[in-house]
C-alpha cells in the first residue's frame, strides 16, 4: 500500500480517503479539469504477492476517449518499476 500511496502521490492525484487496503483518489484531466476517481484496493495473497485491483471512472460524460483505462495502464507500470 505504500508503493499505491507514493504512485498516486507522483501522478499528482487528490487522495480522497486511505484504509490499510484501499486508496480512493481524484485526477485532474489537464485539458478540461474533468475529475476522475481512483480507486485502487490491495489484497494480500497467501503466498505473499498482493492482489491490486484498480478502478478509475470518469464523473461526467459518456467517453472518456481511453483516459481511464490509459491511467490504469500507467499505475500497474508504474507499480512494477
Amino acid at each position: 500500500m505504500d508503493k499505491v500511496q507514493q504512485v498516486a502521490r507522483d501522478m499528482g492525484w487528490q487522495v480522497a480517503s486511505t484504509d490499510i487496503d484501499r486508496l480512493e483518489t481524484t485526477a485532474t484531466t489537464p485539458w478540461f479539469g474533468f475529475k476522475d476517481d481512483i480507486v485502487i484496493q490491495v489484497t494480500p495473497q497467501d503466498d505473499g504477492a498482493s492482489r491490486i485491483d484498480i478502478r478509475s471512472v470518469s464523473r461526467i460524460g459518456k467517453s472518456d476517449l481511453g483516459t481511464n483505462a490509459r491511467r490504469v495502464r500507467e499505475i500497474i507500470e508504474r507499480l512494477k518499476s
